[in-house]
């Protein structure tokens, strides 16, 4: 068993450090156009459910490095450096890029998939003319800041034309590897109380399937997301073991 210990900035491996650097300039540019020319770059670049017309396949990438907020990205880039640059060191560049990278595509497409089947449940509950509707002008009415009074019609607009950003499902996926590469190391929550790696994560994953089932109104985190990335790393890791002897 081992107390873990992050590496400063200076001594952080490539890619992790480069996430560091491309998630700041996302960030700040994203400030930058929003402040000076009332341009939303996350409207563009942040994960767009398939049925809305702002929808594009690249933003399956592009929304790991959008955030909402300054805590949202800090909270992310925070645990980036803290466990991404163990995992880079054990595994190698490459290896730990294509790890960051297919676990937050796929929380990507699990955000997607949760979507999907949120909306059947509400479809059966609207008319067609009036989800016509919400198809067409739901998006501008979100835009000013509105949405529909009529229950339904306010959900169903809120999933087809509300925007994931962040790196949170990334994120996630290192959490889960560091714990099962890693289970015994201790982690400090709040930096005071003991945890093993491997309880932490379950305990973290746990909390986020509820949260996700609880689906409370007013909870704009995409929960399923994180799992979902945890999910494909997984499954990535259970595959790279049964193929140890592949070269990255």
């Amino acid at each position: 068993m081992q107390q873990y210990r992050p590496n400063s900035f200076s001594l952080l491996p490539l890619v992790v450090k480069n996430l560091l650097i491309i998630n700041g300039l996302f960030f700040l540019t994203t400030l930058v156009l929003q402040t000076q020319l009332n341009f939303d770059l996350s409207d563009k670049l942040g994960l767009h459910y398939p049925l809305s017309d702002d929808f594009q396949p690249w933003q399956l990438v592009s929304y790991m490095f959008m955030h909402g907020s300054f805590m949202h990205l800090f909270f992310n880039m925070f645990a980036l450096w803290m466990f991404g640059n163990t995992l880079e060191n054990h595994w190698g560049p490459k290896k730990f890029l294509i790890y960051y990278m297919v676990t937050g595509i796929g929380a990507g497409i699990i955000q997607i998939i949760v979507t999907h089947f949120r909306l059947m449940s509400l479809y059966s509950e609207i008319s067609a003319e009036d989800l016509n509707m919400v198809l067409n002008q739901g998006a501008e009415i979100l835009q000013r800041g509105q949405n529909y009074s009529e229950p339904v019609a306010g959900k169903i607009n809120l999933l087809v034309n509300s925007v994931t950003v962040g790196a949170s499902g990334a994120v996630f996926g290192i959490l889960l590897a560091f714990g099962m590469l890693f289970p015994n190391t201790l982690l400090y929550i709040y930096f005071a109380i003991p945890i093993k790696a491997k309880w932490f994560v379950i305990l973290y994953g746990a909390v986020e399937l509820y949260s996700g089932i609880a689906n409370n109104q007013g909870d704009n985190v995409a929960h399923f997301a994180h799992l979902g990335g945890m999910l494909f790393g997984f499954i990535l890791i259970k595959f790279w073991q049964k193929r140890s002897n592949t070269f990255y």
